[in-house]
Formats: structure tokens, sequence, C-alpha cells
């Protein structure tokens, strides 16, 4: 293939849970975009007449992304697919990096074995995003680890949002710190496209964002904003848990079916 020369996509679908879904990206009520359905936009802009599904639904687990999301999934014959997921497993108190890490695997496996050309992401540390989560980051090494292992076994695109510091800057998140903003989702996105080597994609997304106009809190203004945080969303999201509550619970996927991007937004 001459080096000008890119893959044509003609089916992508999205995997993945609620950061795959859009949350932080619009609402319920005027609609989510989110990252795969701006992902899909690029697409569409080099490869006209690109249908797109988005599979995907908050609050899932790895393993319930493949139990529920898998066989839809191969069923629509993507030539192009995301599977973004984990995350959620690193907040329950029984994370198994290797049983995460294999439920994807198997979803690499799966799609890649149909012919799918298929991309995924790493982690940042959510430490650097709310310093109330830094026990979670030897979780998150290890589930990036195997990540790459597993992508790396099975031909698989991994776009490294671990390694780059614009990551963790905050206005690219949603006030909760767990989903990315309208900023966020656009450099995701991005960072996708830039992995998949699409027209048009380059690593300014890996690039910093100018001065903030106003300094970030330090000393107890820094302590009140922590405490501010986990009251309204940390204690919420701890009580759904110990509930055996989802976010996700009586949601269906929402583009189930392959459709002209121009229906995705």
């Amino acid at each position: 293939m001459p080096a000008t020369e890119h893959p044509r996509y003609a089916r992508y679908v999205a995997l993945g849970d609620s950061q795959t879904e859009g949350l932080g990206d619009g609402d319920d009520t005027t609609g989510l975009r989110g990252f795969a359905d701006r992902l899909a936009e690029h697409l569409a802009g080099h490869n006209p007449g690109l249908c797109y599904a988005n599979l995907a639904v908050r609050g899932r687990v790895a393993e319930e992304v493949r139990a529920q999301q898998l066989a839809p999934a191969l069923a629509l014959r993507p030539d192009l697919a995301t599977v973004v997921a984990g995350f959620n497993d690193l907040l329950r108190p029984r994370f198994d990096a290797d049983e995460s890490a294999g439920h994807l695997e198997a979803m690499f496996a799966a799609l890649t074995a149909e012919g799918a050309r298929v991309a995924t992401l790493t982690f940042p540390d959510p430490a650097r995003i709310a310093p109330l989560a830094r026990p979670l980051g030897p979780r998150v090494t290890a589930l990036n680890r195997r990540i790459r292992e597993a992508a790396r076994r099975h031909g698989v695109t991994v776009a490294e949002a671990a390694h780059h510091p614009v990551v963790t800057d905050s206005r690219l998140w949603s006030p909760d710190r767990l989903h990315a903003g309208p900023l966020g989702h656009q450099r995701i996105a991005a960072a996708l496209a830039h992995a998949l080597e699409l027209p048009g994609a380059d690593d300014s997304w890996t690039h910093p964002l100018p001065p903030p106009v106003h300094p970030a809190p330090t000393g107890w203004q820094a302590a009140t904003a922590e405490l501010r945080w986990a009251a309204a969303f940390l204690a919420p999201w701890l009580v759904r848990r110990l509930r055996g509550q989802s976010s996700g619970a009586g949601r269906t996927a929402k583009r189930p079916q392959l459709l002209p991007v121009l229906d995705a937004a």
C-alpha cells in the first residue's frame, strides 16, 4: 500500500462503558456526544457512507461489556471497532487485573479474528486528577500493562493516553473527575485517530493547554475543593456500590444499529 494510501472503513462499532457512551459530553436531555461519536465524525470525513453503532452502556465492567456487547458487535461485522473498558473494574473492591484484562483480550481476539481493526487506550493515573484516588494508582498501572500485552498479541492499536501530562489537566474532565468533559472527549477521539494513523490526525492532542486564567487552588482552598468533590460525587458513588446499584441499571445502548454518521450526534 502506498505511504499516502489509508485503509477505508465502512462500519465502525464502539464497545465500552460510560466514556464510550459519552458521559460528560452533553447530557441525557440534549443527547450525549463523546469520543466515539467524535471519532466517527472524523472517520466519515474520509470514508463517505460510513455507518456507526455505539453499544456502550454506563456502569458496565469489562466482563459485562464482553457478555452483553461482543456478540451484537460481531453481528454488525465491523471493519473498525474500539474497545474501551476496565475503568469501572478498577473501582471495585475485588479488582483483579488479570481477570479484567482477560475479558478485554477475549474481545480483541474475537473482533480481530473476524477481520476488524481494533483500537483501545490506556488510562491515566486518577491520583493526578483527584488526589483522594491515589490508592487506585497501582491498579491502573497493572491494568495498563496487561492491556498493552493483550493488544500486542492481537495486533490491536493502543492510544497511549497514560503517557501524556495533558490528559490529567482538570480542564479536560467533567466535575465528577471520573468522566471526560467535552474537551477531554475531543482529545480522546484525536488520540485514537492519531494512533490509527487516520488522515488529518496528528499528535496535537498531546500538547498542553494554554496556562489557566486562574491558578489552581492550594492549601486550605484545595482541601476544601477535595471535600466538596467527595461529598458531591464520591459519597453518592460509594452508596450505590454498597447498595449494589449501577448507574446503567435498565439502560440499553444509545445506538445499537449501524446508521450513517450524519445521524450520530
